[in-house]
């Protein structure tokens, strides 16, 4: 039933192409060529995921002078144009389609793991921040991204206990004072693997702070799964 509500869906709207609005590819909002151009991450720190210019297993010298509390970091797509579009376009114009594009594309970039996460926590939004914008915007990203790889969200692991500035615009210090002890978690948390998802990891300071107090509640493996990661030169 489920699969052909799908095909009609389809053949009744099908997929257009949420950049250039010519025909999506293969089901999705998204065509062959502005997906051959996405700017995606290939060489990148095995712990943040920080772009570094050579390929291959590396971990970055800020992580080896301040190892982070999660232990590793995957991004889909380095955070340039179209991909800033794409994640402002959900976040500050509600742009729902983006959610499933970005989703769906992080999904993509995980085919193959054999050692998924037990559950999927997004980037929870304090109560003001989420009654202001009417959605989370990492919690979007997350459900077709769960779909997708057959894991359950867990929306109400963690909560934003307060209502911190924007760290747009703020140095990587000030980031990092910005959300300390910004985040709680319930009591008991029973998952040993989980995945922090995430839009965009800039300096890192949200998902290490949020990482922290999930390893303070029990949690044994941290993973951190973002869209896309920004370069050192936009912390």
């Amino acid at each position: 039933m489920n699969n052909w509500s799908r095909i009609i869906q389809q053949w009744l709207f099908p997929p257009t192409c949420l950049l250039c609005g010519a025909p999506g590819l293969a089901g999705r909002d998204l065509c062959a060529g502005c997906a051959h151009d996405l700017p995606y991450l290939d060489a990148n720190c095995i712990r943040c995921a920080l772009p570094l210019a050579v390929p291959g297993s590396a971990v970055c010298g800020n992580c080896l002078r301040h190892p982070p509390s999660f232990d590793q970091t995957h991004a889909a797509l380095t955070y340039r144009e179209p991909v800033r579009h794409m994640v402002h376009a959900l976040k500050f114009h509600r742009r729902y389609p983006f959610a499933r594009l970005l989703g769906s594309l992080l999904a993509d970039s995980l085919a193959g793991r054999a050692d998924l996460p037990e559950r999927l926590i997004p980037v929870p939004l304090h109560r003001h921040r989420f009654s202001q914008r009417g959605f989370n915007p990492s919690a979007e990203i997350a459900r077709d991204l769960g779909r997708r790889l057959s894991i359950p969200l867990d929306n109400g692991a963690v909560s934003r206990q307060r209502a911190t500035v924007s760290q747009v615009g703020l140095t990587a210090e000030a980031r990092a004072r910005n959300v300390r002890r910004a985040f709680t978690v319930r009591s008991p948390f029973s998952w040993r693997h989980v995945a922090i998802i995430d839009d965009v990891m800039t300096t890192g300071s949200t998902v290490n702070e949020l990482a922290t107090a999930l390893r303070h509640a029990g949690a044994e493996r941290i993973e951190v799964w973002v869209c896309a990661r920004a370069s050192l030169d936009r912390s």
